[in-house]
């Protein structure tokens, strides 16, 4: 996992750009209206509450938000949405999920494959790269001012899996059962939480010359780029100094 928040980060400032034209704004709408579905109260509906903070932390309107909900319960006429997971390979065998929200299947899976063929992948049958990956809560916390011994001590104690320690970043991997309460345990110590998702976690990252995984996350930002993806899980290891090049190259 070593670089992955940083790299997500450096996504996310782009993203911002985004934002500017609406795209980020339609994909977190979608992510919403998704969650919605379930129920249109954040209160009890705990994947919807992680869509509105994700949206808010954007400084989505909150209007855009309400609707949102409501296309999601009903109350407002709206797209069919749905949820698609593909699972491919990237360039070097890298395993990759595609999650998509579309009212189209048979546009999204032609855009995704067009990247594939361009880029030097395909596209797989179900089950064919799932089995690498872990649904898992996942938390970055900034490395900056922080006590590494509480910020431990905090997180296993509230039963996290995992605590990774970078220069600019800190990863907390938990359980998906356990994720709102390792959450709620680091706030309480007055620890802050930058970003807290459900995140796809590879078992086994592949770690690949510096040429080869920059191949691969260009196909990860082509992809990412498509209107109806929400997000890109890879099996490719990011080393701080793969990140060093990544940035060089943007």
């Amino acid at each position: 996992m070593s670089g992955h928040s940083k790299w997500s980060t450096i996504k996310h400032k782009k993203a911002a750009t985004d934002a500017k034209r609406g795209k980020l704004f339609t994909r977190l709408g979608r992510e919403v209206e998704i969650a919605a579905c379930e129920g249109g109260d954040p209160a009890t509906n705990f994947g919807l509450r992680l869509a509105i903070e994700k949206a808010r932390s954007a400084n989505m309107p909150k209007d855009n938000i309400e609707r949102a909900i409501k296309r999601g319960t009903g109350e407002l006429a709206g797209e069919a949405l749905e949820e698609v997971l593909y699972e491919g390979y990237g360039p070097h065998g890298v395993a990759m999920l595609i999650a998509v929200v579309t009212d189209n299947r048979n546009r999204s899976v032609a855009d995704v494959r067009k990247v594939f063929n361009r880029k030097g992948g395909n596209l797989a049958e179900p089950g064919a790269v799932s089995w690498q990956f872990q649904r898992k809560g996942y938390l970055t916390l900034p490395a900056k001012g922080q006590d590494p011994d509480q910020v431990f001590e905090v997180a296993l104690e509230a039963d996290a899996e995992d605590v990774t320690f970078g220069e600019e970043f800190i990863e907390v991997i938990t359980g998906l059962n356990e994720f709102q309460q390792v959450r709620e345990a680091l706030e309480a110590a007055g620890i802050e939480v930058e970003s807290a998702e459900l995140s796809y976690i590879p078992d086994a990252p592949v770690a690949l010359p510096p040429d080869d995984a920059l191949q691969v996350m260009s196909i990860v930002d082509t992809l990412e780029e498509l209107d109806d993806v929400q997000q890109v899980y890879s099996t490719l290891d990011i080393s701080d100094e793969l990140m060093a090049a990544y940035e060089t190259a943007q």
